[in-house]
């Protein structure tokens, strides 16, 4: 849950209502996708965007920040860098070099693989898991077990976006019940 605390942190959020663009039937009919791209054009936001997740992460343990493939790589790098924290990569099958670990999951309709290089986590490290939106959470309960598998522990979470009816959060509060969402809807 965001902690809007001040002026500055509740213009925030104002501006990203405003900003977030709503594509109807987007990927497929029936579904209103989330568009945060409009957020990206805009470089003042963007840095208000990592300076309200550092705030709000400003007394938690962490020892590295992992983003999820793709769009978890863009506000999860800035953050790893404001906080001078390592930035790790979660991506799908096939696309890292070098040795790493996976995990399968359910989707919808099949499954999918994500990956993590081996040694990424240093056993013991605290590891904040960062992507743009959280929808159903199966993704980020897939990270959290690679995380795991290294021997880290999550310490959290920070969307940009939650789509809470879809209860994903209630889904990652098996890993760490420290969520950030920005916006929820």
């Amino acid at each position: 849950m965001p902690i809007f605390t001040d002026s500055k942190s509740l213009m925030l959020r104002s501006t990203l209502e405003k900003t977030i663009r709503d594509v109807p039937d987007f990927p497929k009919p029936g579904i209103l996708f989330k568009d945060i791209t409009p957020l990206l054009e805009n470089p003042e936001l963007c840095s208000d965007i990592t300076d309200e997740f550092a705030l709000q992460l400003a007394n938690r343990k962490i020892d590295a920040i992992a983003g999820v493939e793709s769009r978890g790589f863009l506000f999860g790098f800035l953050l790893a860098q404001k906080l001078n924290k390592p930035f790790i990569l979660v991506r799908k099958a096939g696309k890292l070099p070098g040795k790493t670990i996976f995990y399968d999951y359910a989707l919808e309709y099949g499954t999918a693989r994500i990956e993590m290089q081996t040694g990424s986590i240093q056993k013991g490290w605290n590891v904040l898991l960062h992507d743009d939106l959280l929808a159903t959470g199966g993704t980020m309960c897939a990270a959290s077990e690679l995380i795991a598998m290294q021997g880290g522990t999550v310490a959290g979470y920070a969307f940009v976006v939650e789509l809470g009816f879809l209860n994903g959060k209630q889904r990652l509060d098996k890993y760490s019940e420290n969520t950030i969402s920005l916006i929820q809807y």
